[in-house]
């Protein structure tokens, strides 16, 4: 076997490998879901997820958590960048600083924190709960919509967009929801589906602010049934890689809005 031969050899063997490290426990996780009924295999796990009204409840209350945060995020985000992509260089390195905070700061802190400060204001009612809720999931979301943001942003030439805009009378709000938002579409759409998993997957900050999020929920029903939690796992694992292949679909087709119209 020549050089080449070995280097495919071993490339396919630890793609392979690869591949077996992530189906197997999958594999055996969905047989064990299928086992509720004695010897034989039944949906019934999967019946009692979808006829309990809290599964869709909370399934319900972080979906609209996670699509306000990801327009937060968006609307935080992109003028941020674009404002110091176009006007202010310097700052980069403390912009991005910031952006880290979140990394260094646990999730624990980030929601005892919150819980001190607004105990006696917002947490007096469940709208404020889910308020300070959704803002957190913007703070957590925020490392990885910066450079999903920021990478789309170098891609594309900010500065001839705009400047032709303006030649044509438009003003910044124009630029930044008209111009810039089309062309970071993609990114957009990755740091959508990064912050969805956020949302969708976090326990600590729901758990502490006693929201009915769908973390809290996949806890409580881990600790309580045998055979539905690991069906809950299935349906998120499918719910996730559905969330990617709807990114894949939207984005296929639009990578030359990455450059800019030519």
């Amino acid at each position: 076997m020549n050089q080449a031969g070995r280097q495919t050899f071993w490339g396919w063997l630890w793609v392979v490998l690869g591949a077996l490290y992530f189906v197997v426990p999958l594999a055996a996780t969905l047989s064990f879901s299928l086992r509720a009924e004695r010897d034989r295999l039944s949906f019934t796990a999967y019946d009692n997820v979808f006829n309990d009204p809290n599964f869709f409840q909370s399934f319900t209350f972080s979906l609209v958590t996670a699509l306000v945060a990801i327009a937060l995020g968006w609307l935080l985000i992109v003028p941020t960048v674009y404002w110091v992509q176009f006007k202010l260089p310097r700052l980069r390195f403390v912009v991005e600083l910031v952006t880290l905070m979140p990394f260094v700061v646990p999730a624990v802190v980030l929601v005892f924190g919150l819980i001190r400060t607004y105990s006696t204001t917002l947490l007096n009612s469940r709208q404020g709960g889910w308020i300070l809720l959704t803002a957190a999931y913007v703070v957590l979301s925020m490392p990885y919509v910066y450079r999903a943001v920021d990478t789309g942003m170098r891609a594309i030439d900010v500065r001839t967009l705009t400047e032709a805009a303006q030649s044509l009378g438009a003003d910044w709000r124009t630029i930044v929801f008209r111009i810039i938002f089309p062309n970071l579409r993609v990114a957009l759409l990755n740091s959508a589906f990064l912050t969805f998993t956020i949302v969708m997957g976090e326990f600590t900050i729901a758990a502490l602010l006693a929201q009915p999020a769908f973390g809290p929920y996949m806890n409580l029903l881990s600790s309580s049934k045998v055979y539905e939690p690991s069906a809950l796992a299935i349906l998120s694992f499918a719910l996730t890689w559905g969330a990617i292949a709807i990114v894949q679909f939207l984005g296929q087709g639009n990578q030359n809005q990455l450059s800019g119209p030519r």
